[in-house]
């Protein structure tokens, strides 16, 4: 079995900054990309960030230049730290990431999600 764990959201104001963390565990052969993508009430799940395994990164238009995400192979976890957020950055934030695991047969490799955080932005 394999989970992600997300932490970090809250209540936060217009121009403040908040930081999300997601770990990894379980089964684990490899992490491969892991990313964030959000989901506001209303409207479609959208990438805001992906991290290759080799650290190139793509960012969402609408996050550039105050987003930044990162990961920490050693242990397993990603990152996404926000900065000057904005009301319309509010949505539950979900963890992805493609991974492989081991399993009695051998390995096999899959798409896994995180429960989601609650990131509201509001004076």
């Amino acid at each position: 079995q394999v989970q992600l764990v997300e932490s970090g959201g809250g209540l936060v104001q217009p121009g403040g900054s908040l930081r999300l963390s997601c770990a990894a565990s379980g089964s684990i052969f490899r992490i491969n990309a892991m990313g964030w993508y959000r989901q506001a009430p209303g409207s479609l799940r959208e990438l805001v960030a992906i991290i290759t395994s080799g650290g190139s990164t793509n960012y969402a238009d609408s996050v550039k230049g105050r987003f930044t995400i990162s990961r920490d192979h050693a242990v397993g976890t990603v990152d996404l730290q926000m900065n000057s957020l904005k009301p319309e950055d509010t949505a539950v934030y979900y963890c992805n990431s493609d991974i492989t695991r081991y399993y009695s047969g051998g390995v096999s490799r899959s798409d896994y999600w995180g429960q989601g955080t609650q990131v509201t932005v509001s004076a």
